[in-house]
């Protein structure tokens, strides 16, 4: 049988060094699913190696793809993906496997997909994604656990959409089928995340016909057909932020290279409202930490407000601030699973609805811990990287999910951090 892998985490080591961010998860999903749109040859480089994409390259084997892995990149031939149907066994350890719906309606006229699983951070229904694809034509059924879907004889047909909330992987969804569908659609209140603008530069490097992607209103004209195109990933915002807030709990200084600082924004006005020192050059960040760190008060909320996926994060880093920071969820409703493993750290929380009260306290201590979901793990990480003693994360699948290497790159900025078999 084989043994339970834990992160061990011995705090109090200054932070200093480099550290190179990988290509974003949240970008990288979607452009996979987006191949199955034209049949060819692709490549794929700054590709992040994780436990996701791999799961996404499993499912696109399964449809049909081949694919390759170098060192300079992913090279993925679509040519022979004619199987429609999403099995559950891959669907439900992914919620981003539910992207592959709307590529293989507009390609194919049909599909059969398995209801999405993922992190269990709240309520996130796909109603969104099925009605924008029944408004263009697509007649929908749940079937054992599937969702069954079937384009008009003629294809999906473009439309007008309007979004109730600025979905993410809902209006990836609506974009990539209606970039094969016959005429025009609109999709008002889309979500305008800079994946969101990835994703539209690809497709338009296929052949699509799309404006807007990045705003609000995305118009997209059908095209009779696209073409592969090589694709290079964005850096991934979250992991950035991660890191550029470490030196807020373990001290010292590092630089983040390869990021893109103006998708971190309200991140970075953040961070420095805290107290940390943020200089920017080109695709680095420093991030220093100062003599004192303020409370402060984050409001999550859908690009470009403060992101959903650093809440936990942010809140790991006021643990230790002198004062009373406050951390209020607006995206997800159950996303404070992380907070009672903080407080088996010596964190001082109290939460209300949506709404987390973090009173600081001097110093966390080591005590064995749980990852609940991908973000809560990287929030153990981080208030491990302060408290007194070797704190023990289990559950580290989570993690793996969504950073790559994390343990080896705070090891070269100088952090005690490294994998072995778990102990409690």
């Amino acid at each position: 049988m084989q043994e339970n892998i834990c992160i061990f985490v011995e705090g109090g080591h200054k932070l200093s060094g480099e550290v190179i961010i990988s290509g974003a998860k949240n970008a990288a999903l979607p452009a996979l699913a987006a191949a199955l749109l034209a049949e060819g040859e692709y490549f794929f480089s700054n590709v992040p190696w994780l436990v996701d994409v791999f799961t996404m390259l499993e499912l696109l084997g399964r449809l049909g793809c081949q694919y390759e892995i170098t060192r300079e990149g992913l090279y993925l031939d679509t040519s022979n993906a004619e199987e429609t149907l999403a099995p559950y066994e891959i669907v439900s350890r992914m919620r981003a496997s539910v992207l592959v719906l709307g590529p293989l309606l507009a390609k194919h006229g049909k599909a059969k997909v398995a209801r999405p699983g993922g992190c269990p951070i709240g309520k996130r229904p796909i109603d969104l994604h099925l009605k924008g694809l029944e408004a263009m034509g697509a007649k929908i059924e749940m079937e054992h656990g599937y969702i069954v879907a079937k384009a008009p004889r003629r294809g999906l047909c473009g439309a007008e959409i309007f979004f109730d909330f600025p979905s993410v992987t809902a209006t990836e969804t609506i974009m990539m089928a209606a970039s094969l569908a016959r005429g025009k659609t609109l999709i008002r209140n889309a979500a305008k995340e800079p994946e969101i603008e990835f994703l539209g530069d690809m497709l338009c490097a296929m052949g699509a016909k799309i404006k807007g992607h990045g705003s609000e209103n995305i118009y997209i004209e059908g095209v009779k057909g696209l073409s592969p195109a090589k694709v290079d990933i964005i850096p991934d915002r979250i992991e950035a932020g991660t890191y550029l807030m470490a030196p807020a709990v373990a001290g010292g200084e590092i630089i983040v290279k390869r990021a893109n600082p103006s998708h971190l924004e309200n991140v970075l006005a953040s961070l420095k409202q805290l107290g940390l020192t943020i200089e920017i050059s080109g695709d680095e960040i420093l991030s220093r930490r100062g003599k004192r760190l303020r409370p402060i008060k984050i409001r999550t909320a859908p690009y470009p407000g403060y992101p959903t996926d650093l809440q936990a994060q942010i809140m790991a880093v006021l643990c230790t601030v002198k004062g009373v920071s406050v951390v209020v969820e607006t995206v997800f409703e159950d996303r404070f699973h992380h907070v009672e493993e903080l407080k088996r750290l010596g964190a001082e929380i109290t939460v209300e609805g949506r709404v987390a009260v973090v009173q600081g306290v001097k110093r966390l201590q080591a005590a064995p811990v749980k990852a609940t979901d991908l973000r809560a793990s990287a929030s153990l990480v981080l208030a491990a990287l302060g408290a007194e003693g070797v704190t023990e994360i289990s559950e580290i699948h989570h993690l793996k999910r969504g950073y790559e290497s994390l343990c080896d790159k705070f090891s070269k900025l100088g952090a005690k951090i490294w994998e072995a078999p778990c102990q409690s």
